[in-house]
């Protein structure tokens, strides 16, 4: 597929059945809502929502509300900014519309949507607002809101993605949180918890925030810690420029000449999606996926001119950006496929000469972009509702980066060859995986699978990156189970058929609830919500039956509720 030309909802016959894909590659020059501009090191990016732009038919997006196209767009021009622009150090949103400046997700698509199809929409909009504050916090992209007009819903909840919210005080322009009264739901892009987490609004003053429509003015919104800063419509020029020159003294982005982001080739066909070192075979009758992660073929480039030279095909990046675009296409696109089996193939050596790569060139500003990415797509791994299940089997290579894929799934299967050692697979630990790719928790993998145990922690990093064979990796706990060449066919089969039997709600609660121990952080708070709150609230009867606010919204007719709290 090619990001010029495809479209982001698309059909293609697949197992003989015709299917409406969704497709998250784009280009600013398909782009109908956002528009990007880059002056020196400050981006600006312009919401002007083409409310007959929506992804589905059935609804216009009046009033620069959004759907899932949007977001897509969003989630490519900060992409493009991270590595087209690397010397931009600030991004500033802002609205092409006047007197408003986003009213949220669009309320008419969210009444039309399946249920999967809203909750994936809340996921994806929350993983790229978590990006954007990743960013910031990792690589010094800083971003603020200049907000001139109503801003709502969702359009408050980038907002609050942002370092830094400023508003016009011209008596009319309010931020809000309506998704309670008005439609019966939650805040589902981490509205609730930014507001109490990040914005340390008290619980007393959110209460009032979050039940209250109409939204509230700049003076007050300031008292309240809603906004950082106001001005009045003259001055309000003057407060963004002294915002921007604040975050751009914060900002650890280096001037640079930025790459091209290409075109993914993505090939989808009866079984799976397909790129060039990532591999999705899908068995829709099982309901497995197998994803296969292929290791340089040979050295990568080492310098920082071949980096470059090199671009959007520079390996890690190359593995990065197909990985995320697997992940995305499973995500949305194969809704019964609730098992991922996660495999890697090639040599681990080239893995750990790549984890070396990485190391020394770390403040290389590719290099440190590449690595960011990469801590961010294997943070949606964490976050995906599916089974995920690494088999490290002859030919693997879970080595430093590529053990992170192996310790973000549920479980780890490792072959175990006593008769034929030399045989065997081999685990090897890297700085890669002491730090270099925090979870959603702050936590490295490492410190989550075993519970921040620090002597364990210290145990490991002294075993450097010796290969381990099943039995060193099952006694130092780095496996969950290591079966033999005899029964390694049977147990494996045996385990992605009852995994396959469970009930998928269970599963998704469950491992939501297992895959994050201990501490809390605004991340891990987002997606509890989202992954049970929400999947709740949105089948209930009061936001989606045909009495229910989301269905009633805009047609003057007023919800009626099951008044019983449960």
């Amino acid at each position: 597929m090619n990001a010029m030309t495809e479209p982001l909802l698309f059909k293609q016959v697949i197992a003989g059945q015709e299917r409406e894909l969704v497709s998250f590659s784009t280009h600013p020059g398909k782009y109908q809502h956002w528009t990007l501009s880059v002056e020196g090191d400050v981006a600006r990016l312009k919401l002007d929502i083409n409310e007959d732009g929506g992804i589905k038919p059935g609804y216009k997006l009046k009033l620069n509300s959004y759907d899932l196209g949007v977001d897509i767009e969003l989630h490519d021009a900060i992409n493009r900014v991270r590595f087209e622009h690397p010397a931009v150090k600030v991004l500033v949103f802002e609205s092409g519309k006047e007197k408003i400046w986003c009213s949220g997700a669009n309320i008419y698509m969210l009444g039309l949507s399946t249920h999967g199809w809203k909750v994936n929409f809340c996921k994806f909009t929350n993983e790229t607002r978590n990006g954007l504050e990743d960013s910031s916090r990792h690589d010094g992209l800083k971003a603020v809101a200049a907000v001139t007009g109503a801003c709502a819903g969702g359009g408050y909840e980038l907002a609050l993605a942002c370092d830094r919210i400023i508003m016009v005080d011209d008596r009319s322009s309010t931020v809000s949180l309506p998704e309670v009264p008005l439609l019966g739901v939650l805040p589902g892009t981490g509205g609730l918890t930014r507001v109490t987490d990040k914005r340390k609004v008290r619980r007393d003053l959110a209460d009032i925030f979050c039940t209250t429509s109409e939204g509230v003015r700049a003076d007050r919104a300031k008292d309240w810690k809603l906004i950082d800063a106001h001005a009045k419509p003259q001055q309000f020029g003057e407060l963004l420029a002294a915002e921007i020159q604040a975050l751009r003294a914060q900002s650890t982005r280096a001037g640079a000449k930025g790459i091209e982001l290409t075109p993914l080739k993505a090939l989808i066909d009866d079984s799976g999606y397909h790129y060039s070192v990532v591999d999705a075979q899908v068995d829709r009758e099982k309901r497995i996926a197998t994803l296969t992660v292929k290791a340089p073929a040979s050295a990568i480039e080492s310098t920082p001119e071949a980096i470059e030279a090199a671009g959007a095909n520079w390996y890690p990046l190359k593995l990065q950006r197909e990985l995320d675009d697997a992940i995305l296409n499973l995500r949305t696109n194969e809704l019964e496929v609730g098992t991922w089996v996660i495999k890697t193939t090639g040599d681990a050596g080239q893995v750990i000469r790549m984890d070396e790569v990485l190391a020394k060139l770390k403040d290389h500003w590719l290099v440190k972009e590449t690595t960011g990415a990469l801590r961010r797509t294997l943070a949606r791994l964490d976050v995906t509702s599916r089974s995920l299940i690494a088999l490290v089997d002859a030919g693997s290579c879970f080595a430093g980066t590529f053990y992170e894929l192996a310790l973000a799934c549920d479980r780890i299967y490792m072959l175990d060859l006593p008769d034929a050692p030399d045989s065997a697979p081999a685990l090897q630990l890297s700085p890669a995986n002491f730090g270099w790719f925090p979870a959603v928790n702050s936590l490295t993998r490492l410190q989550t699978r075993f519970c921040e145990d620090q002597a364990t922690i210290s145990q490991l990093q002294k075993l450097g990156d010796s290969p381990l064979r099943a039995d060193q990796a099952l006694a130092l706990g780095l496996v969950t189970l290591t079966p033999d060449d005899i029964d390694w066919e049977d147990e494996i089969r045996i385990m992605l058929e009852e995994r396959a039997s469970l009930s998928p709600d269970a599963m998704t609660g469950m491992e939501a609830s297992l895959r994050f121990p201990g501490k809390e952080t605004m991340e891990t708070r987002v997606f509890g919500r989202l992954s049970a709150w929400q999947n709740w609230i949105f089948i209930r009867p009061n936001a989606v039956g045909e009495d229910g606010a989301l269905k009633l919204f805009g047609t003057g007719k007023k919800a009626k509720f099951d008044w019983k709290r449960i």
